[in-house]
Order: C-alpha cells, then sequence, then structure tokens
C-alpha cells in the first residue's frame, strides 16, 4: 500500500471528518472515502475523455466497432 500526503484546507477537512462521523465511519474511513473519490474522479474524466474523442462518429458506427470487436474477440478465444 502507498502513502500520500496531502494538504487540504480546514474547511474541507472540519467537513469530511463530520461526514464521516455522521456516518459512522471506522479506522480507514478517510482513506476509503479519498480511494474511492479519486477512483470516480479518474473514470468521470476517462468517460469524458472518450465521449470527446467519439464526438463526431453516430451511435450506430460506434455500435459496429464494438459489435466487431466483440466478434473477434470470441472468435480468437475459441482458438
Amino acid at each position: 500500500m502507498a502513502r500520500w500526503s496531502l494538504v487540504i484546507s480546514e474547511n474541507t477537512d472540519r467537513t469530511v471528518r463530520s461526514y464521516l462521523g455522521a456516518i459512522g465511519a471506522k479506522k480507514g474511513g478517510l482513506s476509503n472515502l479519498v480511494e474511492e473519490a479519486v477512483k470516480r474522479y479518474i473514470f468521470e474524466k476517462t468517460v469524458n475523455s472518450v465521449k470527446e474523442r467519439n464526438r463526431d462518429y453516430s451511435e450506430e458506427e460506434i455500435m459496429s466497432v464494438i459489435d466487431e470487436a466483440i466478434k473477434e474477440t470470441r472468435v480468437q478465444n475459441r482458438s
């Protein structure tokens, strides 16, 4: 496991710790919250990037490429 040293505002610290207390979070609650938030942030950024990259293609074109990739993968896995 990695350790991070973070600097955040006092207001954010109080808000987060109040929230964790209100939900009855146990030891490791802050780490779990930060990890989940980072994962969601990266996922949202990735989704938005893919949407932006594909904005010039129709839904039908995208689905066709996906369907073809699935077919090719299934054929390769049978071999």
